[in-house]
């Protein structure tokens, strides 16, 4: 059976940047930067990028172009043992699918509220209460029942997800890239054409970019900007091999992942600008100091970005137009994420696009409508601790471990070079042996002593150790279980 293949080059790059682009390049980096030294992030930022996110990127490229193959398919072939890493890598992907579409959910239903400013008054007392209906006895573990105004969203949202990849490669998922990236581009930029010319967004910006050095010498900031730069570009969880295994014969590999690197930290730091100028307008408006305005995360779309809307001129302009971008940046990844778990599916069980289509996506709405419920935030908060922190920095130390210790790193070097326009030197095999392993080694290493120390969010120790922890053993014994299956010929 012929592999499906990209339409065009622009296709496969825009699909690959739509992954990469985020909820969390908008909400995340933002603040990243703040907490960690304003302008000065962007120097351990950029040498993470040039260290880690780019040698990465053409990695993951080059092995999924060379091996023609879903993630695990990918490692088996670089050594036979490790193809229950690639099935590890497809469950984050999965697990990542299921509780990413309830973030897309909320931001569908904003969309709406904010034609009328429907949060009211005090937008955080309405998304916590109102609107996600949390209370007071409810935990990761005691979800209370389905909430509807958010599961029908997120139905819609897996809906346009399954078209794209029922329709395969060409036809649904380059489409769809093709219309989501220029509209996210234009729509963050015609937002930020109007914020940074309100009054007080020049503070907001200034504080942004500021540069606080003292903080370079602070390992923890190193930390976060390596952990950035995984977080935001879908390495190391099944999507890029994926995508790239797509790729023709004839593919400029090194320029594709650069250009790809390049436009997902270029769109942050956008994200930046216009979340910063928002601030220091609504800082301004409440007579505030700027430091009282930021949240993290969550409450930084859903409750801090509503309560500079209502501040806006034409909200009802405004608002609609941040959120969809939102929808249009949460639709593009998840999308890349259910292919990533549709591909594997396909060549290890040997099914049509059509059948895997409909069985991860429909077993996937099952299971997301927990995200759904009265707890579903306290639920997403620590699966996406455990996910993001440990499970996916694990796979990409161990990925990094066999590519570059235990496989020729020089192959996969070579196969990169005799394609692309550019040649890649023995920068990329010292970043892929030594730099990046080294990063992610501290980094996890850290994690992992805080979270088994200090534990996570003041949760209880039982729902840690069931959801937390718990989750991640499963997520191993499923990978080891399914690797054990022989594939199926075609």
């Amino acid at each position: 059976m012929k592999r499906e293949q990209w339409g065009s080059r622009a296709g496969f790059v825009l699909a690959a940047v739509g992954s990469a682009i985020g909820l969390g390049n908008i909400w995340r980096f933002p603040y990243m930067a703040y907490e960690n030294g304003g302008g000065a992030f962007f120097i351990p930022y950029l040498i993470a990028m040039l260290t880690a996110g780019i040698p990465f990127m053409i990695l993951e490229f080059t092995m999924g172009h060379k091996f023609r193959g879903s993630a695990p398919k990918t490692l088996a072939k670089i050594n036979s043992k490790f193809e229950w890493l690639g099935w590890f890598q497809v469950m984050i992907a999965a697990v990542i699918g299921v509780y990413y579409v309830a973030i897309i959910g909320w931001a569908i239903s904003y969309t709406g509220l904010a034609v009328t400013q429907g949060w009211g008054s005090d937008p955080n007392a309405y998304f916590f209460g109102e609107y996600l209906q949390l209370g007071g006895d409810n935990s990761p573990s005691k979800l209370g029942g389905i909430q509807w105004h958010i599961a029908i969203p997120m139905i819609a949202a897996w809906a346009i997800t399954f078209s794209a990849i029922y329709s395969g490669v060409k036809g649904g998922i380059e489409r769809a890239g093709k219309i989501m990236m220029p509209i996210l581009f234009i729509m963050v930029l015609a937002l930020i054409g109007r914020m940074v010319f309100l009054p007080g967004a020049v503070d907001g910006l200034n504080y942004l970019f500021q540069p606080d050095f003292s903080k370079l010498t602070d390992p923890s900031v190193w930390s976060a900007a390596y952990g950035q730069m995984f977080f935001t570009l879908s390495v190391g969880f099944a999507i890029m091999l994926a995508y790239s295994s797509y790729l023709p014969e004839k593919s400029d590999i090194s320029n594709n992942a650069l250009m790809t690197v390049l436009i997902n930290c270029g769109f942050s730091i956008l994200a930046g600008v216009l979340i910063f100028s928002v601030l220091g307008y609504m800082a301004q408006e409440q007579a505030k100091p700027l430091t009282d305005v930021v949240s993290a995360g969550v409450g930084l779309a859903f409750v801090t970005i509503p309560a500079a809307i209502n501040l806006l001129p034409a909200p009802y302009i405004l608002g609609p137009l941040f959120f969809l971008a939102l929808v249009v940046a949460g639709l593009s990844s998840h999308i890349s994420i259910l292919e990533a778990v549709t591909s594997a599916f396909m060549d290890k069980l040997k099914w049509s696009r059509k059948k895997a289509a409909s069985i991860v996506c429909g077993v996937g709405l099952l299971v997301s409508l927990s995200f759904a419920t009265n707890g579903g935030l306290l639920l997403l908060d620590l699966v996406d601790y455990f996910i993001n922190n440990l499970a996916l920095l694990t796979s990409c130390l161990i990925e990094l471990l066999l590519v570059g210790w235990l496989f020729k790193i020089a192959d996969i070097r070579q196969h990169a070079n005799d394609i692309s326009d550019f040649s890649i030197g023995i920068w990329f095999e010292l970043c892929i042996r030594f730099i990046t392993p080294i990063m992610i080694a501290i980094i996890l290493g850290n994690k992992i002593v805080d979270t088994l120390n200090e534990g996570y969010g003041g949760y209880a120790m039982s729902d840690l150790l069931l959801l937390g922890w718990g989750l991640l053993a499963l997520m191993l014994v499923i990978a080891i279980t399914v690797n054990a299956k022989k594939t199926k010929e075609a």
